[in-house]
């Protein structure tokens, strides 16, 4: 008789392969891409440059996976790479904590911008029963942060959003940004300066990766 466990089993979010049966342990990705991508348990969170839930560092098979979702958005892999922050997510919006938070995506000034914001959106929608609220816009074009170091990021970012107008400030909950990859926290940064500045109360900025700070080397 087969295992109860197989016969349930899904196919791996990331390679899209059917575990073996000696391999099906209750997991989300198969054995093989969850030793590959070594993503924390219960993901990781840190509070500058202000509060921030992610998945993993930016960097190896998740910097791999990500640059590959950005040019072919999988809903139910970001899902899974979502889940070990369900915990921590849920605990904002659990009932006694106050009012249920809103997702608001980071937008792109592209025409064809990053899609992973929104479908992060999504999937935490889904999974936390959290609504999505496209507050954020940009008011001008940005450069390319990847080359810039943070003072510069920081300085390309400024002024670079306006907050939609949306219904009275005495009404307005409180609100998680969400975007694919937070590295020096320019983007956020500004971008909770513009909400806070409408009224909206940011509890912070979730992520899918974190950059990890570089290290100085000792003596300089």
């Amino acid at each position: 008789m087969l295992p109860l466990g197989w016969l349930l089993a899904t196919p791996c979010p990331l390679c899209r392969k059917l575990p073996p049966r000696s391999e099906v342990s209750g997991t989300v990705f198969c054995l093989v891409c969850e030793q590959r991508l070594q993503l924390p348990g219960e993901g990781l969170r840190g509070q500058l440059p202000l509060p921030w839930w992610s998945s993993g560092n930016y960097g190896g098979p998740l910097r791999e996976v990500l640059l590959e979702l950005k040019r072919q958005p999988r809903a139910e892999l970001v899902s899974a790479l979502l889940q070990p922050l369900q915990p921590s997510l849920a605990a904002l919006a659990a009932p006694g904590s106050g009012p249920a938070p809103l997702l608001v995506p980071i937008p792109s000034w592209k025409r064809q911008g990053n899609p992973l914001p929104p479908q992060i959106c999504r999937c935490l929608g889904r999974q936390l029963g959290l609504r999505q609220a496209p507050l954020l816009e940009r008011s001008h074009p940005v450069l390319v942060q990847h080359r810039l170091h943070r003072r510069l990021r920081l300085a390309n970012q400024e002024g670079a959003f306006r907050c939609q107008p949306a219904g009275d400030r005495r009404r307005r909950r409180p609100v998680l940004i969400v975007d694919d990859i937070l590295t020096t926290g320019a983007t956020a940064l500004n971008g909770a300066l513009c909400l806070k500045a409408a009224g909206w109360p940011v509890l912070g900025v979730v992520c899918l990766a974190r950059t990890p700070p570089r290290q100085v080397p000792k003596g300089l």
